[in-house]
Order: structure tokens, then C-alpha cells, then sequence
């Protein structure tokens, strides 16, 4: 497996997938085509437009699955997949609807490299129990892709100690997933992404650090750069 997990495809200050760049064409590897996957926003046609851009001005050539007449054909026929961010319940739901779930789980285990940002990093994941989206629509199951054995939190957001918002904060939030999930969560701040390997290997990468936590154990700081592997099991 080749996959890049992004938190966010755009920091501020920056442009679509700027600061993301260098780690999607070591991603890529060899690829020259990607099959992108919009089903996250409502306008379609627009998503895949930015993506195609984007792409183009870093010399791969994009095609968009809500396009393709056959779905899993495309999915079959793809150099590599990116599923952009939006609203992951959406995203689930179109990914069920299209019928592309066990051609895109069977491709990435073949090695076709995947790249995921935000609500297509959620989707990566054996659920979308930690995604922050509102459930706008309902898809089948909160199953997902289960490309990895962990759970990720894209958006991350530290506690503030002076606000006054007395609502839970992320870290609360997660830690009721854990009454009742036992799977690892990684909180990736904006910033940050997980590179996972042919090897297994997981490393943390970008420019912001990661929290994770685990069942029964207080949550543990990690800094860019750091292996995962021997955290997330």
C-alpha cells in the first residue's frame, strides 16, 4: 500500500494543496493519471474542475469518477485515487451508491496509491464514527473503507484554556468514542498527514503534530516526523 492521509488540503494563507504537494508525487510514485473522487460536495462538476487544475499544474492528467459511465471500471482501470474532503457522511453514501467500495479496498491492497484529505481521510478508516461532519444524509452503514486499523480525526483542534465555549472539546469527544470503540484515533491537527507504506510503516509528516489516543491510556503527544507504527498496533 502507498497512502497519504492529509487533515486538510488547504492551510491558511495557502492554496489548494500547496503545502501537500511534495508528499503527493512521492505518493504518486510513478502515476501519471489520478482518478479523482468529488462525491464529498454537492457541485460535483465544480470540485472536480479545481482538482483537475490543480493536478494538471503539477503535470498528472485528473479524471473524475461521478464522470465515468462505469464506476467500478474506472476504479479498476485508475493509476491512483483521490477522494477530496466535504462532508464524509455524503462521501460514505456516494461511495455505497456507486458500488466502488470493494474496487477501491481491493486496489489500494494491490498497491494503486491513495490519497486521501479530510473527509477522504475519514473514509480511509474502518469507520466514520471520528469524522465532525453532521449527518446530512445516510449512507448505508458507518463502515468504510477500512484501508487502515485505525481511526483518524482530521482538524484536530486543542482545547483553548480561555474560552468561555462550554461545549465538549474534540479531546472530550474522542474520548467518548472510546467508551465505546477500542480502535486508535489519530487527532491530525491542520498541518499534518500520515504516510503509510508498502511496509506497514506509519509516519507522521507536514508540519503540525498529531495526538492519539487509545483505550485506557492517557493521550500521547507526537511531533512530525515520528513512527506510529508501535502506536496505532
Amino acid at each position: 500500500m502507498s497512502i497519504l492521509l492529509i487533515s486538510t488540503s488547504t492551510l491558511h494563507g495557502g492554496s489548494y494543496l500547496d503545502y501537500v504537494e511534495p508528499y503527493v508525487r512521492d505518493t504518486l510514485g510513478s502515476a501519471r493519471t489520478v482518478l479523482f473522487v468529488p462525491y464529498a460536495l454537492a457541485d460535483r462538476d465544480a470540485y472536480a474542475a479545481k482538482a483537475r487544475a490543480r493536478f494538471e499544474a503539477m503535470g498528472y492528467g485528473l479524471t473524475s469518477l461521478h464522470a465515468a459511465p462505469d464506476p467500478r471500471r474506472a476504479v479498476a482501470d485508475a493509476d491512483a485515487v483521490f477522494i477530496g474532503g466535504g462532508n464524509t457522511f455524503r462521501l460514505l453514501k456516494a461511495l455505497y451508491d456507486s458500488q466502488v467500495m470493494g474496487a477501491i479496498r481491493q486496489r489500494v491492497a494491490a498497491g494503486m496509491p491513495y490519497i486521501g484529505s479530510s473527509a477522504g481521510s475519514n473514509v480511509a478508516c474502518p469507520t466514520i464514527k471520528t469524522t465532525n461532519d453532521m449527518p446530512i444524509v445516510q449512507p448505508p452503514s458507518l463502515d468504510a473503507l477500512g484501508l487502515v486499523r485505525f481511526q483518524v480525526n482530521p482538524h484536530y483542534l486543542d482545547a483553548d484554556p480561555r474560552s468561555t465555549h462550554m461545549g465538549e472539546t474534540r479531546e472530550q469527544r474522542l474520548l467518548e468514542f472510546h467508551e465505546e470503540n477500542t480502535k486508535p484515533v489519530v487527532g491530525l491537527r491542520e498541518g499534518a498527514m500520515l504516510r503509510i507504506a508498502q511496509d506497514g510503516a506509519i509516519a507522521l509528516a507536514g508540519t503540525a503534530g498529531a495526538r492519539i489516543f487509545r483505550v485506557g491510556q492517557a493521550p500521547v503527544e507526537v511531533s512530525p516526523g515520528a513512527a506510529l507504527r508501535g502506536l496505532l498496533g
